[in-house]
């Protein structure tokens, strides 16, 4: 288990005094490696070069730009975030939740809620990362059954082979060359495409 110390954790806020609420708050919670940066221009690249492990934003209204920004951050940067906000209404919930945000509050920061908050926000982040490689994993396995499926049509259609037999030649194709049966048949269709 990974204990709050070793976590980097980088708080946005242009309001120092707001900052100093968050950071104290992540401090008296056991989180002792905090940064701090503005919401200005360069957010990505600013947030790349820190890579914090949790990222933590405090605005007082979100605009949509501050959106879009998170959004371009999370695709860059898959990693919990925690949104405090001031004002909200609907709209901007479920764009922020789109755009990547783990844990939206409104009109609540203080001090001893933000341990719970972070915890919530990683929790949410750690179960939604788990089934988009999940996804991700299928689409994979999906794409290489429908590689394979290809090739074995193509050897069944040009060497009269059974759906097995066509099958098991691939496989042994594999193991011969000490490659995965989807590369196999991927070079199949290739060779099958390049006599055109």
């Amino acid at each position: 288990m990974v204990r709050t110390e070793d976590f980097n954790i980088l708080v946005i806020d242009e309001d120092p005094d707001r900052a100093a609420i968050v950071e104290r708050g992540l401090v008296e919670s056991g989180y002792t490696r905090v940064a701090r940066i503005g919401t200005s221009h360069n957010l990505v690249e600013r947030i790349q070069a820190l890579a914090p492990d949790i990222i933590i934003i405090d605005l007082e209204n979100p605009d949509r730009d501050t959106l879009e920004q998170m959004f371009q951050v999370s695709r860059a940067i898959a990693r919990p975030i925690a949104m405090f906000v001031d004002k909200s209404d609907s709209s901007m919930i479920h764009e922020a939740v789109a755009a990547g945000v783990s844990a939206y509050v409104v009109d609540g920061l203080r001090e001893d809620r933000i341990r719970p908050i972070v915890e919530m926000a990683i929790s949410r982040f750690n179960v939604f990362d788990q089934l988009r490689r999940e996804r991700d994993e299928a689409k994979a396995k999906l794409n290489e059954r429908k590689l394979i499926e290809r090739a074995k049509g193509i050897l069944m259609k040009e060497k009269g082979l059974t759906e097995e037999d066509s099958y098991n030649l691939l496989r042994k194709n594999a193991m011969k060359q000490n490659r995965k049966i989807y590369e196999i048949a991927q070079s199949v269709i290739t060779a099958f495409q390049l006599e055109f």
